[in-house]
């Protein structure tokens, strides 16, 4: 099966439920963007069965560290997770609490002036938060 590497490389076992978990994140042409508890609900009714938000949790976090998942972090209590990994900008819908993909070509260039000792900019990845 296609996910038992992608799960082992995750140190993780490739249990059923994790390779539903697969599934849902990686069957499809298209990225989606996902709080843990959008993909719990998504998870089990796709699938029809009960599965532990632990190991969605687990599973999830366990892709994020192996770069599977890209961490999005909203404000410091809401955090979506984005299967598209490479460099990409978003908006973020207040009212629809949505993610949508701004990619590179739709920003400016970007000037960081300050630096810091010691250290290198990996990426530039902005958030611009949208109203109605």
């Amino acid at each position: 099966m296609k996910y038992r590497e992608k799960l082992r490389n995750s140190g993780l076992r490739p249990t059923k439920q994790r390779i539903q978990i697969c599934e849902v994140l990686f069957d499809t042409d298209k990225t989606f963007h996902f709080t843990i508890n959008e993909l719990e609900q998504k998870i089990k009714k796709k699938t029809n069965t009960k599965i532990s938000l632990a190991t969605v949790y687990n599973t999830v976090h366990a892709f994020e560290k192996k770069g599977y998942l890209k961490q999005i972090p909203i404000n410091s209590n809401q955090t979506y997770f984005d299967t598209n990994v490479s460099d990409h900008h978003h908006f973020y819908d207040l009212k629809e609490e949505k993610l949508i993909d701004l990619e590179n070509a739709d920003v400016g260039p970007i000037n960081i002036k300050r630096k810091i000792d010691g250290k290198k900019i990996k990426s530039v990845e902005i958030l611009v938060r949208l109203e109605s």
